[in-house]
């Protein structure tokens, strides 16, 4: 059944199929994508989405009505976090003369021959896949993907009753079982195992923590395939489409599990600081424990065994040698960096201070990735605890009585906890903040020698001019500081720095980078 020949008697959909590829069908040039389970035809401003007539062990489209139920669910699913790409699901029905027509939406009868998923279609160098490697991807894209995917997970994907570790197991055992399947030559068997033993201690360890957060309902039916060639730029934003829609038990997660396939994928790609972004910025939005990053680590792994498996079946199915041995090796890639992944890393603390315009910000989301496990620091910033505190987003101005001593001060009581908490956790953290006072910064002093952790503090300096050229420069930041906040915060008096490492921030921001990595 998993067969294109045009031939009736072996393929079903044969009529089906040359209708959709025929020209004269769309009225100009159609150009045919086939997967596992679709072909996809591209004509013009739309796409249409055939299921193709198959059966695996973890799908079934062998029957009409099963195919229209699984249309219908995809668009179901994608509309909560795509509308604007799935427009309906219609037939393709037998005329009376025998052509093949498109039917409306509500028809029924033995005249209907297959359904598709009628799609708006953008082009391919719109996938999020073909801007990554193209170096086209920028970092308030990730900001605004980040956006989408919090909200989605908080809106739009339903909680699902769950123990919170039972299905991370299965994945984890499922994973072992496909690794094995493709045989010995391209996954070597001990790496496989070695793979196995580390999840599972990771999963013992993990466990209380995704327990915790199951009851807190954080298991949700959520996108289920979220990895860059799932991602498109559409009408200016980056939009996740193509949610699982044909096994409920691949696409009901922990969130965290869900948003992993991304942040791996931009990891894997060399895109360290996009990873990180994507994290934080996600992670400021959602209102979850500190603890959460204690799993992701685990969760990256998954989905990195899960790619290694996965490229490793294609390479065994490829016809053309020199592709199979290309995909061998990308395989083995994913299965070193799944173990990579689960390496423990001491947590340590990172505080980044100065005045407003020195580049704080740019200096800590520099520095995120390269603190701590993979994705990096959770990377606390007083501006942005400042915003979610109040209800609003982060680039949302407040008034000027948000700044009130005594907000400030909550402010950094707030800071204060979550980075204990964090830390507590095992994970790293870069606080940024202006840290002006001597008393904000020998508090955080005094917690990292509580915690028992690593404390570097970084305090910026340059010139009143480079910090007001800075200052007006800005474009959609969370800092709500203009020139007569930095005149004020200049005459302040710092008091004693010599616990902190001073950085000259007047270069360039890999400059500064640079320095503080050399400080630290």
């Amino acid at each position: 059944m998993d067969t294109s020949n045009a031939d009736d008697s072996r393929d079903p959909q044969a009529r089906v199929l040359a209708f959709l590829a025929d020209p004269a069908t769309h009225g100009e040039p159609v150009q045919r994508v086939d997967t596992h389970g679709a072909s996809v035809f591209l004509a013009s401003e739309r796409a249409y989405k055939l299921k193709r007539a198959v059966r695996f062990s973890y799908l079934d489209f062998s029957t009409l009505e099963q195919r229209r139920a699984v249309c219908l669910r995809e668009l179901e699913l994608n509309r909560r976090i795509a509308p604007g790409l799935y427009l309906e699901v219609v037939p393709i029905v037998e005329r009376a003369d025998t052509s093949l027509a498109f039917g409306a939406p509500s028809q029924s009868g033995p005249e209907i021959l297959d359904w598709v998923v009628v799609m708006r279609r953008f082009q391919d160098r719109d996938l999020l896949a073909t801007m990554v490697r193209e170096g086209r991807l920028e970092p308030l894209m990730v900001r605004d993907l980040a956006d989408t995917i919090a909200h989605f997970h908080q809106h739009d994907a339903h909680p699902v009753l769950d123990d919170g570790v039972s299905r991370v197991r299965r994945v984890i055992e499922g994973n072992r079982q496909s690794m094995a399947a493709t045989g010995t030559e391209i996954l070597d068997p001990e790496a496989c195992q070695a793979w196995m033993d580390e999840s599972l201690a990771e999963l013992a360890q993990a466990s209380p923590v995704l327990r915790a957060r199951a009851a807190k309902g954080w298991i949700r039916h959520g996108h289920g395939d979220l990895h860059l060639g799932n991602i498109c730029l559409w009408e200016g934003t980056l939009t996740p489409f193509d949610c699982l829609e044909f096994n409920d038990e691949f696409a009901i997660s922990d969130v965290l599990y869900d948003l992993a396939f991304a942040v791996m994928d931009l990891w894997h790609r060399g895109h360290h600081d996009l990873a990180s972004l994507l994290t934080n910025r996600y992670l400021d939005l959602v209102n979850m424990e500190p603890d959460a990053l204690t799993v992701f680590p685990l969760f990256l792994s998954m989905r990195a065994a899960v790619r290694a498996h996965v490229l490793a079946t294609q390479a065994t199915q490829a016809r053309d040698k020199e592709r199979g041995l290309a995909l061998q090796q990308v395989a083995r890639s994913y299965l070193a960096e799944a173990r990579d992944f689960l390496v423990p890393y001491p947590p340590r603390l990172v505080a980044v201070g100065g005045f407003s315009g020195t580049g704080k910000s740019t200096l800590a989301a520099n520095l995120a990735p390269e603190v701590g496990a993979v994705p990096g620091a959770r990377w606390l910033r007083t501006d942005v605890l400042r915003k979610t505190s109040a209800g609003v987003a982060p680039e949302t101005r407040l008034p000027e009585t948000a700044y009130s001593r005594s907000n400030s001060d909550a402010v950094y009581v707030r800071l204060l906890s979550l980075a204990e908490q964090t830390l507590r956790a095992g994970c790293s953290v870069i606080v940024d903040g202006v840290f002006a006072r001597a008393s904000e910064r020998q508090a955080f002093l005094e917690l990292a020698d509580k915690v028992g952790v690593r404390f570097d503090g970084l305090w910026l300096e340059a010139s009143r001019e480079a910090l007001r050229s800075r200052i007006e420069g800005r474009i959609n930041d969370a800092s709500d500081a203009n020139i007569e906040v930095l005149d004020r915060q200049l005459q302040m008096n710092l008091g004693d720095l010599a616990a902190w490492h001073c950085v000259c921030a007047e270069g360039s921001p890999q400059d500064v980078a640079e320095a503080a990595k050399r400080a630290l």
